[in-house]
């Protein structure tokens, strides 16, 4: 196996524990629900060209196709089903698992064009969560609805308990079976979660629900894991569109597993007043981001940007992983160390591999590389010189700040842990929390000390050095923007530290923890 292969599948793995801790009271009928999903799609018989796709879609009656509710392509993958559908010249139903079917005067009167797409989210309860909203993602399916006078039909039902989603695939099979029924046989395209549409859940209800009454079906999946592992293997992945995985279910290929799971997690960890990238642009971003942010720190970046790389979660698996092996004289031990750091989902700029590694499609995370960027052109070989790990420490703090600041550049909503939250994780945080927390008090209430006691309080354990000056370096980062917003710190002394080699990193740390952190002297009474 290819180490890119394996380290997409490790990250895979790793994420889906997360995803597990993040959706709680997964019940023994969810998993088997989910087992029977994945059994159907552990593998697949053939390639399939998009246009063999488009032609058993215009053969069926009753579409049901996967859906990725965070993932972008999950929807446009439907988008273009749906175009090939009504160039059929066939009256096409679209059917969505977006609204529930309660709302169903709600959908008929956006779509009339008597309600705006605000009232339209405000009353079918729509939970809008900013940025990484997926509304963007729907809307132009409801556009184009619109625009070719279309139905559309909405087939979810709220329920909760053990039988819920027995209780959503029978209401949704109702809904879809009338539609199906109808005179004029209607090709009518379903959009639900991609565990929903295997054969024995919605089709088979819909079946049941049609009784007598004889249509055709197809089960279009995307992106299943199972079908995308089998074609990585092969090294085929890259290259397919579509594939057969038996006769009535297809499988469309537009993004790998970990990218799946990956919009879902950026979804739920959104920071405030952060911005998706797409990921055709994250490289475009990062080069603009490092261009502005140099200039500010006075870093002509032109150069050196012909020579980075960015490398995404969903590019893991083309040979990068080898290559920037290859490129940086990396042994075994430090790419081992590497993928580590991919597998706990933190963004890096790696200096010696001129790439920049965004575990997120996020602004914060491509400006905060960015300016890890512009630093190491500034500073050369001195940002990774060997140092005691004392000195270490705190030089990692430094470049944590410059990195966090760079962001709170661009994203001047954005926000870190602040001191009196590392307080209440010592007292009510988990054991992890807690140890980290320990650490940044006793490093905060240290900061008057001599440099030298203080690095006594260096953690020895690796991961809680890169824990602890990640958080007090995010703390000396808010603080710098704060000064530097307020024009207490001026763009000379920004640029200063972009280019310091920091030899002396605990002096130079506490120094500015005395200035940016002092509080105003109190007034005589």
């Amino acid at each position: 196996m290819r180490a890119s292969l394996s380290l997409q599948q490790s990250l895979y793995r790793r994420q889906q524990q997360k995803i597990r801790q993040l959706v709680v009271g997964a019940s023994p009928a969810f998993r088997r629900y989910e087992g029977e999903y994945r059994r159907a799609t552990a593998s697949f018989r053939r390639k399939l060209p998009i246009a063999e796709v488009h032609q058993q879609l215009r053969q069926a009656d009753v579409v049901y196709v996967g859906d990725y509710h965070t993932l972008k392509a999950a929807q446009q993958g439907y988008l273009a089903l749906l175009e090939a559908a009504v160039a059929s010249g066939r009256r096409v139903v679209v059917a969505l698992e977006f609204v529930e079917g309660r709302h169903q005067a709600q959908v008929d009167g956006f779509i009339a064009g008597k309600l705006k797409a605000k009232a339209f989210l405000d009353r079918i309860g729509h939970p809008y969560r900013g940025a990484f909203d997926v509304w963007p993602h729907f809307e132009p399916i409801f556009q184009f609805a619109k625009q070719h006078g279309l139905e559309v039909a909405a087939i979810d039902r709220r329920a909760a308990g053990s039988k819920s989603l027995m209780v959503r695939d029978g209401y949704a099979a109702r809904r879809i079976a009338a539609l199906a029924k109808q005179e004029d046989r209607p090709l009518v395209l379903v959009l639900m979660g991609q565990f929903h549409i295997a054969p024995d859940h919605l089709p088979a209800r819909v079946r049941q629900a049609l009784g007598k009454v004889s249509r055709a079906h197809l089960v279009v999946y995307q992106n299943a894991e199972g079908v995308y592992w089998a074609l990585a293997r092969e090294g085929r992945a890259d290259s397919t569109a579509a594939v057969e995985v038996r006769p009535g279910e297809l499988c469309l290929v537009s993004s790998s597993p970990v990218v799946c799971q990956q919009s879902f997690l950026d979804y739920v960890e959104a920071e405030l007043g952060d911005a998706p990238l797409e990921e055709r642009g994250a490289t475009a971003t990062f080069r603009h981001l490092a261009r502005v942010i140099g200039q500010l720190a006075g870093v002509d970046v032109a150069e050196a940007l012909a020579g980075v790389q960015v490398v995404t979660p969903g590019s893991l698996g083309a040979g990068t992983w080898e290559a920037m092996g290859r490129k940086a004289g990396f042994t075994a031990a430090e790419l081992l160390a590497l993928e580590r750091h991919v597998l706990s989902r933190e963004s890096a700029y790696v200096p010696r591999a001129r790439l920049a590694y965004l575990a997120s499609l996020s602004l914060n995370h491509a400006a905060e590389e960015a300016a890890h960027f512009v630093r190491h052109v500034a500073v050369g070989k001195a940002m990774e010189a060997p140092r005691a790990r004392g000195e270490a420490f705190f030089a990692r703090c430094l470049e944590e700040a410059l990195g966090f600041f760079g962001s709170r550049l661009v994203n001047g909503a954005r926000r870190c842990t602040q001191v009196e939250e590392w307080t209440q994780l010592f007292h009510h945080g988990n054991a992890e929390h807690k140890k980290v927390a320990a650490f940044v008090l006793a490093l905060k209430a240290a900061e008057g000390d001599e440099p030298e006691d203080c690095k006594r309080l260096v953690p020895s354990d690796d991961r809680l050095f890169h824990a602890v000056s990640h958080a007090l370096g995010y703390l000396l980062g808010e603080a710098l923007f704060r000064a530097f917003d307020s024009g207490r710190l001026h763009a000379a002394e920004v640029r200063s530290l972009f280019s310091d080699p920091f030899r002396l990193a605990a002096e130079r740390y506490f120094a500015l923890c005395a200035r940016l952190f002092a509080r105003p002297a109190r007034s005589a009474a």
